[in-house]
C-alpha cells in the first residue's frame, strides 16, 4: 500500500483542534442533560458542527453515519484529532455533474474515471462515501478506520473512505485510483 503524501500539520489546524475539543469540554454538562448515555457524542457533535459548519451528513447510509460518528467521536476525545466531512451522500444528479466536469477537464472519460465515477459505480451515490478532512483527521481515520468499517479505497485519495462492513475488519486492497475494480468486487480478493 502506498502511504499518503505527508503533509505537516499546519499550527492553526492544531489550534483548531485544541478549540473544538475544550468547546466539546465546555459543552459535555449540557450533552449529558440531553443525552446520559451518549453525552461525548453528543458533545463531539456540537463542537465539530461548529468547528465545521457547512458540513451535511444527510443521506449517509445508517450504518456509515454511525461509523463515522463512533469513529470522529474517538478521534477527538481520546486522540485530539477533528475529522470534518467535505462530502458524503451525492445524489446521481450531481454525481452525473461532477463526472461530466471531469470528462470535459480531462478529455475523456477513461481520464475521469481516476477521479470521478459516474453516478452508477459512485460509493457517494450509495451514501456510503466519505470524504474527509483535514489531512491529520484522514490520517488517524486511515489507522483506526478499520475498527468503523472505514476503509481509504484510492491511492491518489487521501481523502476518500468507505463504509464497508461485508469486510469483517480486513481492509479490502487499495486500488490506484476510483477507476480500478469498480467493474468487479474480485480486486478486492486478488
Amino acid at each position: 500500500m502506498d502511504e499518503p503524501r505527508t503533509i505537516p500539520p499546519r499550527p492553526r489546524d492544531r489550534l483548531y483542534a485544541v478549540v473544538t475539543l475544550v468547546l466539546a469540554v465546555l459543552l459535555l454538562p449540557a450533552a449529558f442533560v440531553r443525552r446520559p448515555g451518549r453525552a461525548r457524542e453528543l458533545a463531539c457533535h456540537w463542537a465539530l458542527g461548529i468547528r465545521f459548519p457547512a458540513e451535511d451528513l444527510t443521506g449517509l447510509t445508517d450504518g456509515a453515519m454511525a461509523a463515522f460518528t463512533a469513529a470522529r467521536t474517538e478521534a477527538l476525545w481520546r486522540h485530539g484529532q477533528l475529522i470534518g466531512l467535505t462530502s458524503g451522500y451525492r445524489d446521481p444528479l450531481a454525481q452525473q455533474r461532477l463526472f461530466d466536469e471531469e470528462v470535459r477537464r480531462s478529455g475523456s472519460p477513461a481520464s475521469a474515471r481516476m477521479l470521478v465515477l459516474p453516478p452508477a459505480e459512485s460509493s457517494h451515490v450509495k451514501g456510503t462515501a466519505l470524504d474527509v478532512r483535514p489531512h491529520e483527521g484522514a490520517r488517524w481515520l486511515e489507522e483506526h478506520g478499520a475498527r468503523y468499517d472505514l476503509y481509504r479505497m484510492y491511492d491518489n485519495e487521501w481523502w476518500h473512505f468507505e463504509h464497508r462492513p461485508d469486510r469483517g475488519g480486513r481492509p479490502p486492497r487499495r486500488r490506484p485510483h476510483p477507476g480500478v475494480g469498480h467493474i468487479s468486487e474480485s480486486w478486492d480478493h486478488l
